[in-house]
């Protein structure tokens, strides 16, 4: 099964977000993926923080959400939209929410980030609990290839890829790719990103697909980028380091299966 990591620079006219997801989507599904994943924030880098507050929607309601079941429908895709922000629990908070939508349109699956970003060095400040309400529940999902082909996502969102217990639940629930799309910043990311989604791919015998933001976006904020995907060996197959495009690889169940009979360490764990 392809599948793709949309690598966006996302900026702060919703629209225009929206039309270059689309633009990627339709590159993706041309080279025959039938996955595609966003990035966090694929509609919105804001300003500040609080914009995510003026475009937030309810859950399967608005514009944003239309537009996403749209193209599934229309390019036949499996679309995971790396993260939109959702109404919460009170007005001054949104959740940052994963939506996975099949290629009828539907929405099937939706997960909230559980862990919340915060760094401090001095010179970058973010505290994302300042607008966003964390979730609380880890998910997965199952997506069909055209081949017939079953596979089990395991959701998961930038700063989750620091926590290897949510990977450890995922993975306890029999996920064959780890998705995790971010909006690393340039600092973290340079230090810490590559090596953490490989620790993630080779603790857990899994795929991981992580499409992320990349490069400097209107509200002056610097992204990682490197959008990659890693297979269960911990090899990384595909990547994009800067700016928007296409991360385009392919899922094989042989692979999966030879790794994870070589070395099985997932039947020795204890704890």
């Amino acid at each position: 099964m392809k599948i793709a990591a949309l690598q966006m620079v996302s900026g702060l006219n919703v629209a225009a977000n929206l039309a270059q997801a689309r633009s990627l989507m339709q590159q993706a599904q041309a080279l025959g993926a039938e996955l595609v994943v966003l990035p966090e924030y694929f509609c919105g880098m804001g300003a500040r923080d609080t914009d995510k507050l003026v475009y937030r929607e309810a859950f399967a309601q608005g514009p944003i959400q239309d537009f996403l079941a749209q193209a599934a429908k229309e390019l036949q895709l499996w679309v995971v939209a790396g993260t939109l922000p959702l109404v919460a629990d009170d007005d001054q908070h949104v959740l940052n929410s994963s939506l996975v939508y099949a290629p009828s349109g539907e929405c099937v699956a939706r997960y909230d980030k559980i862990h919340l970003f915060q760094f401090d060095n001095g010179r970058e400040h973010y505290t994302e609990a300042a607008v966003v309400q964390a979730g609380q529940q880890p998910v997965v999902c199952d997506i069909q290839a055209k081949s017939g082909e079953t596979w089990r996502l395991g959701l998961s969102v930038c700063y989750d890829l620091r926590f290897p217990e949510l990977y450890r639940a995922l993975s306890a629930q029999g996920a064959d790719l780890l998705l995790v799309p971010s909006a690393f910043t340039h600092t973290t990311g340079q230090a810490h990103w590559e090596v953490l989604l490989r620790a993630r791919a080779i603790e857990n015998l899994a795929y991981v697909l992580a499409p992320g933001q990349g490069g400097v976006h209107e509200n002056g904020r610097k992204t990682w980028g490197h959008s990659l995907l890693i297979d269960p060996w911990g090899e990384v197959q595909a990547l994009q380091a800067s700016g928007p495009g296409v991360v385009l690889g392919e899922l094989s169940r042989d692979r999966l299966l030879q790794v994870r009979q070589q070395l099985p360490a997932l039947t020795h764990r204890v704890l």
